[in-house]
């Protein structure tokens, strides 16, 4: 149960004065439905009101605050020209402009003789001096209840500052008087105040330098949201180690056999993660680890190898990737290893309707020892005769509670190992994986050359052609990925169709196309065609859907790169490169690039280390960007900036582990408060392995 203390931030932002139903929806577009949701929703910008010159002294472009006497009212007879007030100091003369005007409610407002103080930008219309719309028109009396500084919010369409601000003010007043969570020496050390006063103070910013992350106010809020992260992921990460695990240890003649079937020898780095998981499969406790690795840097072989582990002791495993195309190449690129091996692997999607019940039973039965397939492996009627080990691919399309319901599927606890693709920052990694060991693959495999990666100006797009009827008359084959759109998949999709046509017509039936609104059959077909060489020429609109193993490709052409964040550009040019012949990757931009772009365009030609990429994409983009948050198990900070934040990170992450060694139950004065804290920041379900744990 949410603490009673929390109650008033939990209610819906329509419970606030003035909030009425058409409000609260526009409310909700820009922050959220309930008061907590405004509460974390800081400012992004300030309004300084506090230059109050005198007309003649006004300087265009700034804010100026001034007390004027109204003179007069000049009304236009086209209600589509705008409507002039008069008004003077004892200086300079001024006109208010406005547009769509009610003269009636302009002349309460404006009453000619009055003195009125207005507040807006100053600007010059053929050397007179203007105001359009006023922010403010007061009347002297009413001069102090202008804000000095007005804290400047993100908006949608239709919704006023002035209707957020106020509700905004108004939330903050329903902040109650909290327990304090932090440690006295801890929080004297950084010279922060309690956090009701810090989220006060960052609603009120006087100027730009109150915005910056590092202020004491905004490090402070952004701790407690780090540290109600890591204290649910450590809580999370206890609990499931708690639960006694089984001891998987192979005699390794399944692993031999592969081996041995193999065409290269294991990396270094490969051998290290297999020692690392096979160390945490022998122990008795459940295994929870994370294996990273760049695009072709050998995960699968690694997964597979543990998998057979489980295997020659008796035990089924699970093989789940987030698409059918993934879960499809896996089958592939495996298939021929389960037949050295002899072990009997099987797919399962939500295509396989005919098979599927003989699949069920099979694996019900213990005849199937590996089952790959994608979400479709979550479903209730899929029964495992004993799971042993359950292998997620990108896991950052996952979110926790996934991961936790695939463990379920075995009679014991499972052993769980996660793979992506994505190299996460470090700092981003222990904000989604906290609950997780990590191993790490890291350089090329054998065989592989670096891609020779080149930025071409889109004027140059006709030259771009020309190379790739040249290279596939020598049989080359070519992936051009098309501009990302992420607001309409309609204008990817036509984007996508009108360059296939054209490439048609330059190089002849030889191009192919796949997007995101295809059926599943029609997509794998063409897929297929492109594997084989039907096709040499794939056009395709988003990044997941290029992810076949093609080693024959040795060109990827992207289309407006500059739209595309450095992480999918690797990605991308990750799809080349995977045989012996020397593969380019094309970059086409849209001059001219703005400065993050053409640092992220820079880094990319720079370096091919997916790791490096990721660190300096999380720096240009923040968090939230750097993997989709919208489909990603990362969690979505609204006062903590994990790039800015990273020292804050490591010391919650600390805190978190002392915390839960002297006090594992929370019951403590401060493990109380701490329980308040884990509440506010919706970290509810960490709160419920307390009571059980």
């Amino acid at each position: 149960m949410r603490p009673s203390i929390l109650f008033p931030l939990f209610a819906e932002t329509r419970t606030l004065p003035g909030v009425g139903p058409k409000i609260a929806r526009l409310i909700e577009r820009a922050a959220g439905t309930r008061i907590v949701d405004l509460i974390f929703d800081l400012p992004c910008g300030v309004i300084d009101r506090s230059y109050r010159p005198k007309l003649i002294d006004a300087e265009e472009g700034r804010i100026a605050t001034m007390e004027v006497n109204v003179l007069d009212h000049l009304p236009n007879r086209d209600r589509h020209l705008p409507y002039k007030v008069r008004c003077s100091d004892d200086t300079a003369l001024i006109d208010l402009v406005f547009f769509h005007a009610y003269p009636d409610h302009l002349k309460k407002q404006l009453p000619v003789g009055q003195k009125r103080v207005i507040s807006g930008k100053i600007e010059r219309f053929k050397n007179q001096l203007q105001m359009t719309h006023p922010d403010f028109i007061v009347s002297p009396e009413e001069a102090s209840s202008l804000p000095q500084h007005e804290a400047v919010y993100r908006l949608t369409e239709g919704l006023q500052s002035k209707s957020l601000s106020k509700a905004i003010r108004a939330a903050l007043e329903r902040v109650p008087d909290m327990p304090e969570w932090l440690d006295p020496a801890f929080r004297r050390a950084r010279g922060w105040t309690d956090f009701p006063n810090a989220l006060r103070n960052a609603h009120a910013p006087a100027h730009d330098d109150a915005l910056s992350p590092l202020t004491a106010d905004r490090t402070r809020l952004a701790y407690d949201e780090l540290l109600a992260n890591q204290l649910a992921l450590v809580l999370i990460r206890n609990a499931m180690r708690g639960q006694k695990g089984r001891s998987i240890e192979a005699g390794g003649a399944l692993r031999a056999k592969a081996l041995a079937a193999l065409p290269f020898a294991l990396t270094e780095t490969q051998r290290q993660a297999l020692a690392e998981i096979d160390a945490d499969m022998k122990a008795p406790m459940r295994m929870l680890r994370l294996l990273q690795g760049d695009v072709g840097a050998g995960k699968t072989i690694v997964a597979f190898l543990a998998l057979l582990s489980a295997i020659e002791t008796g035990l089924q495993g699970a093989f789940m990737a987030p698409t059918e195309i993934l879960a499809r190449q896996h089958m592939a690129s495996l298939e021929k290893l389960a037949e050295a091996t002899g072990v009997r692997m099987v797919l399962l999607t939500g295509r396989e309707r005919a098979s599927r019940d003989v699949v069920l039973r099979d694996l019900a039965d213990g005849k199937i020892d590996i089952l790959v397939g994608t979400h479709a492996i979550f479903q209730e009627d899929v029964v495992f005769r004993d799971l042993g080990l359950a292998v997620v691919d990108e896991q950052h399309r996952f979110g926790v509670h996934q991961r936790m319901t695939l463990q379920g599927k075995g009679h014991k606890p499972v052993d769980v190992l996660v793979m992506t693709a994505t190299p996460i920052p470090r700092t981003l990694a222990l904000t989604a994986y906290g609950d997780m060991d990590v191993s790490r693959l890291t350089g090329r495999p054998p065989g592989r050359k670096p891609v020779d990666t080149r930025l071409v100006s889109a004027d140059r797009v006709d030259e771009v052609v020309v190379h790739l009827r040249n290279a596939i008359a020598k049989g080359a084959r070519a992936y051009w990925v098309c501009p990302l759109v992420e607001e309409s998949e309609l204008v990817d999709l036509t984007a996508a169709e009108d360059r296939a046509t054209m490439l048609r017509e330059v190089l002849g039936p030889a191009v192919g196309l796949v997007h995101g609104r295809m059926k599943g059959p029609e997509r794998d077909a063409e897929m297929a065609r492109f594997k084989t060489g039907d096709i040499q020429v794939l056009v395709a609109t988003t990044v997941i859907e290029v992810g076949v193993d093609v080693p024959e490709a040795t060109i990827m052409v992207v289309e407006h790169a500059e739209r595309f964040g450095l992480a999918q550009l690797h990605q991308l040019r990750g799809r080349v490169g995977r045989g012996a012949a020397k593969s380019t990757c094309l970059l086409i931009y849209s001059p001219p690039l703005g400065e993050t772009a053409k640092e992220r365009l820079k880094t990319l030609r720079e370096t091919d280390d997916g790791f490096v990429i990721a660190e300096r994409d999380l720096e240009l983009r923040g968090a939230g960007e750097v993997l989709g948050t919208k489909q990603s198990g990362l969690p979505e900070f609204r006062m903590a900036d994990v790039a800015a934040h990273a020292d804050l990170l490591a010391a919650a992450r600390d805190d978190a582990k002392l915390i839960l060694a002297k006090d594992p139950d929370l019951k403590s004065p401060r493990g109380e408060a701490l329980r308040v804290l884990l509440y506010l920041f919706e970290r509810d379900e960490a709160v419920r392995y307390l009571r059980t744990g």
